[in-house]
Formats: C-alpha cells, sequence, structure tokens
C-alpha cells in the first residue's frame, strides 16, 4: 500500500486583507518566501483572473481555491462565475457562510442542501466543486439535528466540507468530534481551515473572541491527530491557514509562526 499524500499549505487571503489593499504584489511575494505553496482569495482586489494567475504561476503559488457568497450561483450569475473561476485556474469555490435569512430553520438548511447539489451539478462539466464553510452556528442544534450534518449528509460527496477548525472548538466541539466528523464524511475534507482557538483562554476572560487570540499551536488543539486524520480520511489537498487575530506584530509574523507550527508537524507524518 503506497503512502498516503501529505495535504499542502495555503494561507486564506483574508488573513492579510488590509496589507494586501495597500501592497498587493508585494505581499503576495513574501508569503511565498514563507514557504506557502498556495492561496484561497477571499475577494479579487478589483484584479482580472487572468493577470492573477500569471503573478501567481510567477510567484510559485497554486490557487487553493475562493470564498464566494452564495448570490453568485444565481441563475444569472452562475456562468460570470464560472469564467472567472475558470481563467483565475480556480477548482475549489466555497461558500464561506449563509446570510442570516437563508438559515433560520431545519427547513432552510435542506433547502440549502437542495441548493449545493444543483450547483454541484452544473460545476461538474468545468472539473470544479463547490464547497461549504461553517462557523459556529452550523453546530448549534437546530429541530434535533445540526446544520453540519443536515447538510453533508444530504448531499453528494463531491461537495466539500470544508471545516474551520477554529470555528469548530469555538462551538465547544472536541478534538476527537472533530476527527469524528473528518472520518463521518470521509473524502469531503478537500480543504480545510486551520484556526487556533484556546478554550482556557476564553474561560479565563469569559469571552468566547478571546479564544481566537492565539497562532497556531498556542491553544491546546490536537493538531497531530487532526492533520493525521485529515491524511488518511480527508482526502485532504489544502491545508488553509487563516489567522484573523495578530498577537505578534505585524499580522504576517503571526501568521508566519502558525506556517511554521503546521510545516514541522507535516514534516513528521
Amino acid at each position: 500500500m503506497g503512502a498516503k499524500m501529505l495535504p499542502r499549505i495555503a494561507l486564506q487571503l483574508y488573513s492579510l486583507r488590509y496589507e494586501l489593499q495597500e501592497d498587493f504584489e508585494n505581499v503576495l511575494e513574501k508569503i511565498a518566501s514563507i514557504g506557502f505553496e498556495g492561496v484561497e482569495f477571499a475577494g479579487f482586489y478589483g484584479k482580472e483572473p487572468d493577470k492573477l494567475r500569471e503573478l501567481l504561476y510567477r510567484l510559485g503559488l497554486d490557487v487553493a481555491g475562493a470564498h464566494i457568497p452564495i448570490n453568485a450561483f444565481i441563475e444569472s450569475e452562475i456562468e460570470k462565475t464560472i469564467t472567472f473561476n475558470q481563467s483565475l485556474g480556480n477548482r475549489f469555490l466555497i461558500i464561506p457562510g449563509l446570510p442570516e435569512e437563508l438559515r433560520r430553520t431545519k427547513d432552510d438548511w435542506v433547502k440549502f442542501s437542495e441548493t449545493l447539489n444543483s450547483i454541484s451539478k452544473k460545476l461538474a462539466c468545468y472539473k470544479m466543486n463547490v464547497g461549504y464553510h461553517n462557523h459556529r452556528i452550523e453546530f448549534t442544534v437546530i429541530e434535533g439535528e445540526r446544520p453540519w450534518d443536515i447538510v453533508f449528509s444530504r448531499t453528494s460527496k463531491e461537495i466539500i466540507m470544508q471545516l474551520d477548525i477554529g470555528h469548530a472548538l469555538a462551538a465547544q466541539l472536541s478534538d476527537d468530534e472533530i476527527i469524528d466528523l473528518i472520518k463521518r464524511y470521509r473524502g469531503r475534507a478537500v480543504t480545510v481551515h486551520a484556526k487556533e482557538y484556546s478554550k482556557k483562554k476564553a474561560e479565563m476572560f469569559k469571552d468566547i473572541h478571546k479564544g481566537y487570540e492565539v497562532v497556531i499551536g498556542e491553544g491546546e488543539t490536537k493538531w497531530i491527530e487532526i492533520l493525521k486524520a485529515l491524511r488518511d480520511y480527508g482526502k485532504t489537498e489544502w491545508i488553509i491557514i487563516e489567522q484573523e487575530t495578530y498577537p505578534y506584530k505585524p499580522p504576517i509574523e503571526s501568521v508566519k509562526r502558525s506556517f511554521q507550527f503546521l510545516s514541522d508537524i507535516l514534516t513528521t507524518l
């Protein structure tokens, strides 16, 4: 039996959104110099997709995906969305969350599952995958079932389960429960958001948001076990670091520390 492929590490560009607005190309160069192999977009900074693709190629960066709002998939917009992402060279189109009015009831989540299945069929002939990314709300039981399970138990295996580990921890999932999700929806964690969350820090300050104020490796997360599960069960191609807080300044220093921690672990797996 051959060795399993290890995921590559990318950066969700939302992590350095303000810096990118000021000096887009220079910041991408810094990201590449840290050792990242790819980037995931959250907005395109007014750039044309073919120009972005050329720049990334020159820097040795691949496209690990893009966060794309659900309204970009409506009938009048989906062709434009497909064309843009084809030009960019992006295969993974991830819906980052739902507006509140589309997620009030269990039936809303069931309808969203049907929408995902429909989008997936439209993208299949372009060799693209749609996916969904969680915040905390997806793990709050609604009418007897968690929205995350409503969605992924009712959608085809081609639809990516982009598990945001930090948000899942903040929703009070344990590391073992996160590993169970990876196993239960086997082969669907094609891209994953690596984000640290310290439950101890949140409890100390009695503030859920304080738990996010750490870099990867400075919380209590069982990263080795989670990364092994992603390797063995997730079919994970990209571990995407999303650093939304900056315990170390400038912000790119926090990004660098998170990268180094994950990179060091991956070399031991």
